[in-house]
């Protein structure tokens, strides 16, 4: 078994050292990481200059770029044969409905999916980062029962873990992605120099966060489970369009 990890708050993160330590016998690991934190940064691949792969003092290698380069570096050409599950995270914050979008944490899962490699995000959803050893343990036991069960599709799940001792878990809740209401406004500042310089706002609060959904579950001090897909079509305007273009 041979688990690939990566991450989008930088190779020195302590949820990735986390993670690292969480899997540790369960197969070979192998890290690739941003070596800056690139919070954020989706889906997006460097195409405007050429990488560099450096391995620090701990044997974790990372890459100056985004959480999908890393990824796409790994499949592509760094490892002499694929993995059989990348493992991302874990992320300090919520990745939860609309948050997904924009996450790098899924997004370097997403990039294994879009591979064909089963994958898996995993975020612990408090900024105050308290327990990391809780998200580690939910995620070695979601590797063990991929090895013991392994899911004969791909699969890009999206796992969110409260920030509370493992003990005080309320279980485990398969979910659907909710909404938040749209983004606070930006905040603006002015430099030194008496530019105007804007600060992006932070997220809204939840819109859509009843039962079924990965905000809900959360606040039941339930570990939510969301299964992605990437097909972005909306098939029920298929025939509205179709309509409209004749």
């Amino acid at each position: 078994m041979r688990i690939l990890l990566s991450n989008d708050d930088g190779y020195f993160a302590p949820g990735l050292a986390a993670l690292a330590a969480a899997l540790d016998g369960l197969g070979e690991i192998v890290v690739v990481a941003p070596e800056q934190n690139r919070s954020g940064a989706s889906n997006s691949l460097t195409l405007d200059r050429p990488l560099h792969l450096k391995t620090a003092a701990n044997g974790f290698h990372y890459v100056n770029g985004t959480p999908t380069d890393c990824v796409h570096l790994a499949l592509t050409g760094l490892l002499d044969r694929q993995p059989d599950l990348i493992v991302s995270g874990i992320n300090l914050g919520a990745n939860m409905g609309d948050d997904t979008i924009y996450s790098g944490t899924v997004a370097a899962a997403t990039e294994g999916y879009l591979f064909g490699v089963p994958a898996l995000a995993f975020s612990l959803t408090s900024f105050a980062g308290r327990h990391f050893e809780t998200a580690g343990r939910v995620a070695r036991e979601m590797v063990e029962r991929f090895i013991a069960n392994p899911i004969r599709e791909p699969v890009l799940l999206n796992v969110n873990v409260p920030d509370i001792p493992y003990a005080d878990l309320q279980g485990r809740e398969i979910t659907r992605l909710g909404r938040r209401h749209k983004a606070e406004p930006v905040v603006r500042t002015v430099s030194p120099r008496n530019e105007t310089l804007y600060w992006i706002g932070a997220a809204g609060a939840a819109a859509d966060a009843g039962p079924g959904t990965d905000f809900h579950a959360l606040e039941q001090g339930r570990v939510s489970v969301t299964p992605l897909q990437i097909d972005l079509t909306h098939v029920s305007q298929l025939p509205t369009i179709r309509d409209w273009m004749r």
